[in-house]
């Protein structure tokens, strides 16, 4: 058996190693284009020889690593929401994980409301892409529906997690209280108040904070 000398071993290993770091940064730089581009012009409007074009590379490149367009709208999509190439779901991220460690419900929603909005800040204006493209795409459609479905589940679990620690505002049931959060939360009306309104981050970090709490807790017991 012919024994492979180390030196060449370690050359191997670099070469791989620096065509995947080649081939994530492509990928990133197609990611961050499409999305840039789906934002400014729509996604019906983009093509994939402009994302191609505002890459700098290959619309063979695009269709090689991609596919077609819609998986590239779900590359920027997941990428948006995660901050990064992260493989990690939503629940095992680190500022999900911070909310989940709020001793009690009104820090439960106060963690929210403020990694939230940094969430949005980097998902807004693509799911108002999204939104507007589901109209007249039917494949986007399909998906709009079914992130809605997904956010929806989401805050769910949030009433379920507030439920264990607190208690829920007098006459809201869980689906109730579900549909408050689900509304109030919502991407959209993050980009109506702050993208559309102008609200500063902040102020709509307090307002979404104390809103929640307002609407879906108990209020606290005055000591006697």
């Amino acid at each position: 058996m012919t024994t492979v000398p180390d030196d060449v071993k370690g050359s191997r290993s670099y070469r791989s190693t620096k065509r995947a770091d080649q081939a994530a940064a492509t990928r990133a730089e197609i990611v961050t284009a499409a999305h840039r581009l789906f934002v400014a012009q729509g996604y019906v409007r983009t093509t994939l020889a402009d994302v191609a074009e505002a890459a700098g590379v290959a619309v063979p490149t695009v269709k090689l690593v991609f596919g077609n367009k819609r998986s590239l709208l779900l590359a920027a999509w997941d990428r948006a929401v995660k901050s990064g190439p992260d493989p990690r779901p939503v629940a095992e991220q680190e500022w999900f994980q911070d909310i989940l460690a709020a001793p009690d419900a009104h820090e439960h929603l106060r963690r929210q409301a403020m990694h939230s909005r940094k969430v949005k800040e980097r998902i807004a204006p693509l799911v108002e892409a999204i939104r507007a493209a589901a109209a007249s795409d039917a494949e986007i459609e399909t998906l709009w529906t079914t992130m809605q479905s997904e956010f929806h589940d989401n805050q769910r679990e949030t009433i379920r997690a507030l439920q264990r620690k607190g208690q829920l505002r007098e006459g809201l049931t869980e689906d109730s209280a579900t549909d408050l959060l689900y509304t109030l939360n919502h991407p959209t009306l993050y980009h109506m108040l702050v993208v559309q309104l102008g609200w500063p981050g902040e102020q709509y970090t307090r307002w979404l904070a104390d809103t929640l709490i307002e609407q879906l807790l108990a209020p606290k017991s005055t000591p006697r």
